[in-house]
């Protein structure tokens, strides 16, 4: 590690810091107090965030899918789960008798299942604008990130509610960090990198932020 790293962490805005072995504690400090000011923004902002009710999964409940709203509807069968998508409703089936949990499960894997439909277009196109190269992309549940990147592995990261999120809302968080490929840290090369290539990705990732988060964290 060459850097010093400072992190506002989600949902209750703590703050981490990350320096290189041997920097000196004074260094450290002096770095903390210059980012106060930006630090208590990023705490308001947290504090202002609307979040959402958690997810019970139960019928006519209100979803979000790339953006827009979707109703509910939950058909218990004795068949194998599975998730269909109608004009204007998502339809949830499950084994009679199933729970919350099992019922999440379920929703999730489709989640991961229309993001593994798009991401690797997303990655394709944006190696070779890039000129990098990306050995693996992983879906997760994430708690503080959208997205993470392993530059030298060459590995991507990308939260699985991001499905919930406008489609260019998921491409900005996708070249965000295949730009780290290019640069590690968030620093003024990466943010020329980012005009260059994305333009747009200050609205992008004002309009994320202010999305509300889902209290929903699926295992898996």
């Amino acid at each position: 590690m060459k850097h010093i790293y400072l992190r506002v962490l989600v949902p209750d805005g703590r703050v981490t810091l990350v320096a290189p072995i041997g920097i000196q504690l004074a260094v450290i400090h002096a770095f903390a107090v210059s980012k106060l000011p930006w630090i208590q923004k990023q705490q308001t902002k947290l504090q202002l965030q609307v979040r959402e009710a958690p997810r019970q999964l139960v019928e006519h409940e209100s979803h979000m899918l790339w953006g827009c709203h979707y109703v509910l509807q939950v058909v218990e069968k004795p068949a194998k789960p599975c998730v269909l998508l109608d004009q204007q409703s998502i339809i949830l089936q499950v084994r009679p008798g199933s729970d919350v949990s099992k019922r999440t499960a379920v929703m999730h894997a489709w989640h991961k299942s229309l993001l593994h439909g798009v991401v690797p277009d997303l990655i394709g196109e944006w190696q070779e604008r890039l000129d990098v190269s990306v050995s693996a992309y992983f879906l997760q549940q994430m708690k503080t990130r959208w997205g993470s990147c392993t530059p030298r592995a060459r590995h991507i990261r990308l939260n699985t509610d991001l499905v919930r999120k406008p489609k260019n809302l998921l491409e900005y968080v996708v070249v965000h960090e295949m730009v780290h490929l290019l640069e590690a840290s968030h620093n003024k090369r990466f943010v020329a990198l980012m005009d260059r290539h994305y333009p747009a990705w200050r609205e992008a990732a004002a309009e994320l932020n202010q999305i509300p988060l889902s209290a929903v964290r699926p295992r898996g």
